[in-house]
């Protein structure tokens, strides 16, 4: 009998071996759109709006999708539509520049951050976040608990949590320069950001919520970009607070973390501090075989399909193998729920997203015989 969405992902945090293996994706606004008209030309489908603070709804629907994700905090402004060229600051004062790129499906649009309301030091100690306690912030995720949690596992998204806010807020080189001469501004940086990340998560699970997913991109491509030592000692205590108060009001609350690229040496930290569920497993910085080996009976891998190569530039043969090996290796005993690395990109062709899906809504048995 096939499991509910929700009965599935448990199954699969449990380390159990469900129907069919979980599955949760994210687009880019210009993937969201093409992947949109798709189904409204093929699948004669009519594009119904959102409720307001729901973004995807009707695509996570379309594409079989077990968990549903609210996002509130430094991602929270994803419908905003931009024109090329132009600057303007969002709600933290960060100033962004709309910068186009071309792909062989068209041209996106990434907002890149080229000025920082507190490079100036003399600035933080007067600096006024936003606020988080806005009744706005928290309609997506009420509609979603309302009506969804019987079927849905709910995620309430509050990631970039301590570093990339502050980098944001400080300036990218100037951040790695005070982790070593200014402690004292790195640190009320990391306050700023963790009292905001943290009011947010803490009405994402008061308001039920199954999981809270917290992070920040500390990982390059083949190495750390701050030495685990650094992370000690300005990540380690606050992330443990942090997810220490939220599993004291509701023990069940699930806490995944996100951080790209490699992570290795501090994975036995952050499931000493309490993490649950790591992504994304970034199959070109970190092997998933080896990440399952070593902490697979302590952590649910969630992530995994390459979105630097395998979605953009291979085939739909290609993506079918990746999500197979995927199952037969690191989810012979439950613990993984699939998704691309990264947000779907624009240059994704939509027959190896359709792969991608196909291949995992077979059934789990398929893969391990």
């Amino acid at each position: 009998m096939p499991l509910t969405h929700r009965e599935r992902v448990i199954a699969s945090l449990n380390h159990e071996i469900p129907d069919r293996c979980p599955m949760q994706v994210c687009f880019t606004p210009e993937f969201n759109r093409r992947l949109r008209e798709y189904y409204i030309k093929c699948k004669k489908y009519t594009y119904k709006p959102e409720p307001e603070g729901v973004i995807n709804l009707d695509l996570e629907f379309l594409t079989d999708q077990d968990m549903l994700l609210s996002w509130v905090g430094w991602t929270d402004e994803t419908k905003i539509i931009y024109t090329p060229g132009e600057e303007f600051n969002d709600k933290w004062g960060v100033l962004r520049k709309a910068t186009e790129y071309n792909t062989p499906f068209g041209k996106g649009i990434y907002t890149e951050l080229v000025g920082h309301p507190l490079a100036d030091e003399s600035k933080i100690s007067s600096y006024k976040p936003p606020d988080p306690f806005k009744p706005e912030l928290y309609t997506g995720v009420d509609h979603l608990i309302k009506k969804y949690k019987d079927e849905y596992w709910i995620v309430g998204v509050a990631v970039t949590t301590m570093y990339e806010t502050a980098w944001a807020l400080r300036g990218f080189e100037q951040m790695f320069i005070d982790f070593i001469v200014n402690p004292d501004i790195v640190n009320a940086l990391f306050d700023i950001a963790w009292t905001y990340h943290f009011a947010v998560a803490e009405k994402l699970v008061n308001m039920g919520v199954d999981m809270i997913w917290i992070g920040d991109d500390v990982g390059s491509q083949n190495r750390m970009l701050i030495s685990p030592d650094i992370w000690r000692k300005y990540f380690k205590e606050k992330m443990a607070t942090f997810i220490a108060s939220l599993k004291k009001i509701n023990p069940e609350v699930k806490i995944a973390y996100h951080s790209d690229g490699y992570i290795i040496p501090i994975i036995p930290e952050l499931i000493e501090i309490g993490i649950d569920i790591l992504n994304p497993i970034q199959p070109r910085s970190m092997d998933p075989v080896e990440i399952k080996k070593k902490f697979g009976d302590k952590l649910c891998l969630w992530g995994t399909i390459d979105e630097q190569n395998t979605l953009p530039f291979t085939n739909p043969k290609t993506v079918r193998k990746e999500v197979a090996e995927r199952i037969r290796t690191i989810g012979r005993d439950g613990g993984l729920i699939l998704s691309p690395t990264h947000n779907i990109q624009l240059d994704t062709p939509i027959e190896n997203f359709l792969a991608m899906i196909e291949a995992i809504r077979q059934p789990y048995g398929s893969y391990l015989s």
